[in-house]
């Protein structure tokens, strides 16, 4: 079984060269020196790769919700969903980056009806949330990310 150091080696960065640098920022610092407009709750999301297998690592915005993580699959609104939310309906298994602290998760679409009970929470925190729902047709999926 692979320790959690070892989910960190052989994770591969999201391609994006924005998120390659805030991912380099974050793991020299801890995720306490990110030129991010979000850097005080980004966290590094890691997944396991639907078709490939690989441990793949996202740097997201994430919303504390009682303890637990929120984190939103907008894609700045985008008319499909990011990679990761796919990653992790495949395999709801996934590992936090949370500043110095690194642990395993479990990954939970939140329902329609627990949705609509947080979206207003997380657009107050962030009103750009909801300015990405406004630019496309689906629903931006919320998913919990519960420490196992």
């Amino acid at each position: 079984m692979a320790t959690l150091s070892d989910i960190e080696q052989q994770a591969v960065d999201n391609p994006s060269p924005y998120a390659k640098t805030h991912i380099g920022q974050y793991l020299e610092s801890d995720g306490q020196d990110v030129e991010h407009p979000m850097a005080d709750d980004l966290i590094l999301l890691h997944t396991t790769g639907k078709r490939s297998g690989q441990i793949r690592r996202t740097p997201l915005a994430s919303y504390d919700d009682g303890g637990d993580l929120i984190v939103i699959a907008s894609k700045g609104g985008s008319p499909e969903h990011p990679s990761w939310y796919w990653n992790l309906q495949a395999d709801p298994t996934v590992w936090v980056r949370d500043k110095a602290e690194f642990y395993e998760a479990r990954a939970e679409v939140l329902g329609e009806a627990e949705r609509a009970e947080v979206w207003p929470r997380v657009t107050a925190w962030n009103p750009n949330f909801q300015a990405y729902q406004d630019k496309t047709d689906r629903t931006i999926p919320l998913v919990r990310l519960v420490r196992v």
